[in-house]
């Protein structure tokens, strides 16, 4: 189901620049230096080539059926992109853009709007107000990280695209790799869920680390982590647990934070690993990455 944006045969950047401190530079650079094999689009009607690549004033011009289509635009040329994309076939998209529900309410209408657009025609939308996804496997880094992570078992599902820059330099730091790096942003269309399933059956996966702001759906969440933990940790960071950290992780993403006891509680009945800091999310995914998981039960804990 989510093939277009795992492993896509060829990428569209739609607001690719030559200017280094633009997003659309940090993306289209990324695609290329990180070894993606498919084609790559970019997507700039006042340029002819960014980076050796022979630049399309629009997605038609491409005369090609994308497959994911990334967008770094402004805000109002969003809907714009979006109905190229799905006029050319695109499967999947990824919204880098932010300025809609974590704004005001002309925001959510508006990513309401292209969210509904997309479900219309079968689109994945990834986002928006996100950094991007990255898949080591596929060698495909469509976002606007500074690095591309060497290739390892642990993927990264975050709500924040500041967590995801954090996790990047310290798994750099400490020379580990990981698998995926989903940020989700806003999820519009895309959400925890659908990722907690996708990477249960993703061989690559040894491991799935998770922050998150909000659950957008609690029953379907601790159903898919229930299977997920059932075959390979599921490590989970819920900020947004005190009245200010609501409003903060609000503000951030538009999210309403949950009652933290009831988390808690439905984390621990689906087999959820909780942790309450970044260090221990890091640590934990880390451990597991490099210990197996015990097949019985005779395990002894000595400490001092």
């Amino acid at each position: 189901m989510l093939s277009a944006l795992f492993k896509p045969n060829n990428v569209a950047v739609i607001g690719a620049s030559k200017t280094q401190t633009k997003v659309g530079y940090a993306v289209l650079s990324n695609l290329i230096n990180g070894g993606f094999a498919g084609e790559i689009f970019p997507i700039n009607p006042t340029a002819d080539e960014i980076l050796g690549h022979k630049c399309y004033p629009d997605l038609k011009s491409t005369k090609q059926q994308i497959d994911l289509s990334v967008i770094a635009v402004p805000t109002k040329l969003v809907e714009q992109a979006i109905d190229d994309s799905i006029s050319v076939g695109a499967k999947a998209i990824i919204l880098i853009t932010a300025g809609f529900k974590e704004v005001d309410a002309e925001g959510a209408a508006l990513e309401k709007k292209i969210a509904e657009k997309c479900a219309s025609r079968g689109v994945r939308l990834l986002g928006p107000n996100c950094l991007g996804f990255i898949n080591t496997e596929h060698q495909l880094n469509a976002s606007f990280a500074r690095q591309t992570p060497i290739a390892g078992g642990i993927s990264v599902i975050s709500q924040s695209g500041a967590l995801c820059t954090a996790i990047l330099d310290w798994a750099a730091g400490r020379n580990i790799g990981l698998a995926k790096l989903i940020s989700i942003g806003n999820k519009a269309d895309l959400n925890e869920v659908d990722f907690i399933k996708a990477l249960t059956h993703d061989d690559q996966t040894k491991v799935i680390a998770c922050y998150l702001e909000s659950i957008t759906d609690g029953p379907a969440f601790l159903k898919a982590a229930e299977v997920a933990a059932s075959v390979k940790p599921l490590i989970v960071l819920k900020v947004g647990t005190t009245q200010a950290g609501g409003k903060a992780a609000s503000s951030h993403t538009g999210s309403l934070a949950g009652a933290d006891v009831a988390y808690g509680a439905a984390f621990k009945r689906s087999g959820v690993l909780r942790v309450d800091d970044f260090e221990s999310l890091f640590d934990a995914a880390t451990a597991f990455a490099m210990q197996p998981i015990p097949n019985g039960n005779r395990v002894a804990i000595i400490t001092n």
